[in-house]
């Protein structure tokens, strides 16, 4: 009798189900704990060249006979090229420390790793995308897009009263995710345009916007309608934090700050708080996101709010047009990182 014929007993399938999850799970933690073992054996190969280029002044051909006679050990093994023994021993003068296995770093694939030392990055902007890609789950092109975007300086810097308007480890929560400015350029925008376009084409690219915005958001609505007595009101953008478990009121000004934004902002706050928010979710938030501010506007504005509220500023051209189209496009720079040792790498 085939097997495909046998009658299965009740709960098979569940226990087949269980069994196939436990068995992926397995093998994802046997993928990464691979990748731990090569990152930190490039990272005491690199240490160890550059041990000896301090004592014995070990130079470029040096280095090149090295690779060669590794590769001739270990020909299975492709990550034994001049180039790559370069970047070992970068790796561990950026990394210089004692062990690598407790940093962040060694979690990451190897093409991370590279995408970072290729970056002019200061020791603790280094750390901080390093510790942000493990924590996040970013590929290589979202961390290079990250980098590229300067998101580790704009991440928290919104001016806003989250510290006077909530506990402090909310306030910090909240002005973690207030990034300033905000980067739209995946828009493809140019010049100026309407606020309803400009939020159209949000909507249109929520994936990227919700990217943009940073982990753990969720899209609620565009033109979210509220009913108070009689009178009709509209929120641009409505987002819910699922880590911090509060609703983000985004609203989209063009122009520059105006302080009777600052307080249309804090009536759909308190809008949502009424309506919307639940017991268990913390205290609503305001984001204003606006072409251009006066920072001392702002500050007079902010102290006056009750509701707890950023404003930020968008951009989305931070190149000359003639800049912009010279650069190569994503699927050019794909295929370039594809070229360079990609065989060792574990991961995406």
């Amino acid at each position: 009798m085939a097997s495909a014929d046998v009658a299965l007993p009740d709960g098979y399938r569940q226990t087949l189900e269980a069994l196939k999850q436990r068995v992926h799970q397995a093998q994802v933690q046997a993928q990464r704990t691979v990748n731990t073992e090569l990152v930190q054996l490039y990272w005491s190969i690199g240490k160890e060249i550059l041990l000896r280029q301090e004592q014995q002044g070990w130079g470029g051909k040096t280095i090149s006979r090295l690779a060669e006679d590794l590769r001739a050990e270990f020909p299975q093994m492709r990550g034994f090229s001049p180039r790559n023994l370069q970047y070992m021993t970068t790796f561990a003068r950026h990394w210089n420390v004692d062990s690598i296995a407790p940093q962040p770093v060694a979690q990451l694939p190897w093409g991370h790793i590279r995408t970072l030392l290729d970056k002019p990055l200061s020791p603790d902007a280094r750390q901080w995308y390093a510790t942000a890609a493990v924590e996040h789950g970013w590929s290589r092109n979202v961390l290079l897009n990250m980098i590229m975007n300067n998101t580790m300086e704009r991440t928290g810097a919104a001016p806003s009263n989250f510290s006077r308007q909530l506990p402090a480890a909310e306030s910090e929560l909240a002005q973690q995710v207030a990034k300033d400015p905000y980067t739209f350029e995946f828009l493809g925008l140019s010049g100026q345009v309407a606020e309803r376009d400009l939020e159209q084409a949000l909507t249109d690219r929520i994936v990227d916007t919700l990217h943009e915005l940073g982990p753990g958001f969720a899209f609620v609505g565009r033109q979210v309608h509220f009913e108070v007595g009689d009178d009709d009101y509209y929120v641009d953008l409505l987002f819910f934090h699922v880590e911090q478990l509060r609703y983000f009121v985004i609203e989209l000004k063009t122009g520059t700050f105006q302080p009777e934004y600052a307080g249309k902002l804090n009536f759909y706050v308190a809008l949502v708080d009424d309506k919307l928010k639940r017991p268990a979710h913390s205290p609503t938030v305001g984001i204003l996101i606006c072409g251009s501010r006066n920072e001392h506007s702002v500050r007079y504005a902010l102290t006056r709010s009750e509701s707890p509220m950023a404003v930020s500023t968008y951009t989305y051209e931070t190149l000359p047009a003639a800049e912009r189209k010279a650069l190569p496009g994503e699927d050019e720079l794909s295929a370039a990182f594809e070229q360079i040792d990609t065989t060792d790498w574990i991961g995406h």
